[in-house]
């Protein structure tokens, strides 16, 4: 780094930055703990939500709403199938696309684990007005599309 470079902390948006990162981390963290007596965890709640939604979504759909890889969701499925949350079906009109759907199990933890989400939400940010809940989800809507872009840019030119 040159005399002449500005210091990371000296940057006019970088507690912008630090500020998002570190609440998203707390979130995670805070998740995690509400989320344990169900025996899940956020990507676990991400995955229930989706199929409580998109009943019968695709893997390769589900993976690319979440953004992860097909690695990941090889991985978490089988534990989800298997602890009976989840089931895979084939697709009636192509046979390579399996198909996933909750459980009635699955379903009922996906409802509880949804009202302690909701609750969280509503714990964290009921002092917040609406007007300003509204602008910061329009700023991290602009942070989400511009990191995806990023990561679009990466794997297009991998």
């Amino acid at each position: 780094m040159n005399k002449n470079q500005a210091l990371l902390w000296d940057h006019p948006r970088f507690r912008s930055w630090i500020a998002v990162a570190r609440a998203c981390q707390l979130m995670q963290t805070v998740l995690t703990r509400e989320l344990a007596d169900l025996d899940i965890k956020p990507p676990h709640l991400d995955i229930l939500v989706n199929l409580y939604r998109f009943e019968g979504i695709s893997q390769q759909e589900l993976a690319r709403k979440l953004l992860v890889g097909r690695s990941n969701m090889s991985m978490t499925l089988p534990q989800m199938e298997k602890r009976g949350l989840i089931e895979r079906r084939g697709d009636t009109r192509d046979k390579r696309v399996l198909r996933l759907f909750l459980t009635e199990e699955g379903r009922a933890v996906a409802e509880e684990a949804m009202a302690i989400q909701t609750s969280l939400i509503e714990r964290t940010l009921s002092s917040t007005p609406i007007e300003q809940c509204h602008a910061m989800a329009e700023s991290m809507e602009k942070i989400i599309l511009a990191l995806h872009a990023e990561v679009v840019d990466e794997t297009e030119s991998a």
